[in-house]
């Protein structure tokens, strides 16, 4: 019985299409893509060139000069073809074609939310900018770096390219790759759906109140260690300046966070770089801390503030890195109190 049901399920399941011989990333994506869904999860692959057999699956990628959803055909190599995806320029491979209208489905699935969910559409946008743009780009010829530049470097490969092995069974190594390439997308939209979401609202509540954490909202503070708030706030602060421009009055320079959940953990304050790929803080650590630790520290702190007739800050400091980038303290107050001196240095 189990037999038949299985038998019958095969011949029911659409048929999905592609070349065959030699094959490409995006391809290979494009059938694990659309395997995710229940639709075509049990679905058989036909890798052919030949017109008549394309013409009996229900679904052709990366083949048969046609491109039209409608008849689900997604084949980008026609000259006519031009499509890219929403406020993107790269012209899309069949690994873009197939995200672009079954993404939203695929991660809907995943986090067992409607389609038209916000955290849906915030992560089909990530997932396409952080992956699968570089498939498309790289089967469109768009080079990683700038060929002129490489050159004028005077950088060369360092590895020739391997020879050519023994000649092997395509289908079986189309599905190898297929799935090897696929579990790096899976691994992607799991990363993200159960971290960079949960991080963003973390985030998000951050910087929402930090007006209340310090009148000058420089000051935000994460109620735990771990949290990968980097491309969050940047985010938020564009979203605060209205376009693509982070306006000054909207930046954060620091940011408070524990460095266990233990209820007497120590605490950091971290400066915000510049950019998310920069090294230079925006506004570092006093120069005076840099490089200095423990007793040494509370105590140059003490004596600054009895020097300017300052309040003195709680004792507990830890250390200040070499770089003025990051801090600690051993209680929330002190690292707070950190930040706050910082800001008037």
């Amino acid at each position: 019985m189990a037999e038949e049901t299985a038998a019958k399920k095969l011949k029911t399941s659409p048929v999905i299409g592609t070349h065959n011989g030699h094959f490409h990333a995006d391809e290979a994506l494009a059938v694990y893509l659309l395997r995710l869904l229940p639709t075509y999860a049990s679905s058989p692959l036909v890798r052919t060139r030949d017109p008549a057999q394309l013409e009996t699956c229900h679904t052709v990628v990366d083949v048969g000069g046609v491109y039209d959803p409608a008849t689900n055909r997604y084949d980008h190599h026609q000259r006519t073809f031009s499509t890219t995806f929403p406020q993107h320029e790269t012209k899309l491979s069949s690994a873009g074609l197939v995200y672009m209208h079954f993404g939203h489905a695929i991660i809907a699935q995943h986090m067992s939310l409607p389609k038209d969910h916000p955290d849906v559409a915030l992560l089909y946008e990530k997932l396409y900018t952080d992956f699968i743009e570089a498939i498309d780009a790289n089967d469109n010829g768009i080079s990683v770096y700038d060929p002129a530049a490489v050159s004028a470097a005077n950088l060369e490969k360092r590895f020739k390219d391997a020879p050519p092995g023994e000649p092997q069974d395509e289908d079986s190594l189309f599905g190898r790759a297929s799935t090897l390439i696929g579990n790096v997308f899976t691994r992607k939209l799991h990363q993200a759906s159960n971290s960079w979401i949960p991080a963003r609202a973390t985030v998000g509540e951050a910087y929402k109140s930090r007006t209340d954490i310090h009148p000058s909202g420089r000051i935000i503070v994460l109620p735990k260690g771990g949290v990968p708030w980097k491309e969050h706030l940047y985010n938020f602060e564009k979203e605060a300046s209205g376009g693509e421009e982070i306006d000054s009055a909207n930046q954060v320079y620091y940011v408070l966070y524990p460095e266990s959940e233990a209820e007497d953990s120590k605490w950091r304050v971290q400066c915000v770089s510049e950019s998310e790929s920069s090294f230079v803080s925006r506004k570092p650590l006093p120069e005076a801390w840099r490089g200095v630790r423990d007793q040494d520290l509370d105590g140059l702190i003490a004596s600054e503030s009895e020097k300017a007739g300052q309040e003195q800050l709680p004792a507990g400091a830890i250390f200040v890195h070499a770089s003025g980038f990051i801090g600690g303290h051993k209680t929330r107050a002190g690292a707070m109190a950190m930040a706050v001196r910082s800001l008037d240095q």
